[in-house]
């Protein structure tokens, strides 16, 4: 009996928690871990089942959104097993497959999360929440795609102050990911081919289309909501 009530208890506990809260929440705690684990000697390992959690987060995403599931599990599955393979066999092969499926399940992460907020006329407070987790899926995402690049292409970015013959590790894609999706453009990182290039433009366009369009919207939206709400309210009469 007391099982049950535990059991229907999280169940409610899951279903007030907004997944887009979450998420978010995840992928802030996942930057701060960064700094933590940057000196132990198994951080990579770390940070794979770190990232691992997070996957799990999105297809949850998805599932409370208008995507498709079985589009992010399709995804989500073979990303998990690549990764966890790549963290034991040597080779850019894998780690680049892994980069890669993880990247497209953030995209379509991503993509769920802008349907779900575009679908109403009213802004709720898990779609304000999304619109944080919906940049920092697109920041995730690129990030993979470049380090997807650069373990298929060694050399596709280089860095002016570390060796510039050092890969780069996956922070610092990261950081250059955000940097081009809020169009700062440090330019401490910089493309060295064609690939790495269009992929630096696609995330500028990403970057801007979002907040032009998703962001401006919901914006447009709550002063809407606001302006309404004035006009319902009954007008102050004069004392005679």
């Amino acid at each position: 009996m007391e099982t049950q009530e535990k059991k229907s208890r999280l169940k409610q506990f899951l279903i007030q928690i907004h997944p887009s809260a979450l998420l978010l929440a995840a992928q802030m705690v996942q930057l701060a871990l960064f700094i933590l684990l940057d000196q132990l000697p198994y951080r990579q390992t770390s940070i794979t089942i770190i990232g691992m959690l997070v996957l799990v987060l999105v297809v949850w995403v998805v599932n409370h959104s208008p995507g498709i599931n079985w589009i992010a599990w399709a995804l989500a599955v073979p990303a998990f097993i690549i990764s966890i393979l790549s963290s034991f066999l040597p080779g850019e092969t894998l780690s680049g497959w892994a980069a890669l499926l993880q990247g497209l399940l953030y995209f379509y992460g991503a993509i769920s999360l802008i349907v779900y907020m575009m679908e109403d006329t009213e802004v709720t407070i898990d779609e304000l929440y999304a619109v944080g987790a919906t940049f920092t899926l697109f920041a995730w995402g690129y990030a993979f795609f470049y380090f997807a690049c650069q373990a298929w292409l060694p050399g596709s970015f280089s860095s002016s102050l570390i060796d510039p013959a050092r890969p780069l590790t996956f922070i610092e894609l990261l950081s250059l990911s955000f940097t081009n999706l809020t169009a700062t453009g440090l330019s401490d990182i910089l493309a060295t081919n064609t690939p790495a290039r269009i992929l630096i433009m696609l995330e500028q366009f990403t970057g801007i289309g979002y907040v032009a369009v998703v962001v401006s919207r919901l914006v447009g939206m709550t002063l809407q909501r606001k302006k309404k709400s004035s006009k319902d309210l009954p007008e102050n009469k004069s004392l005679d």
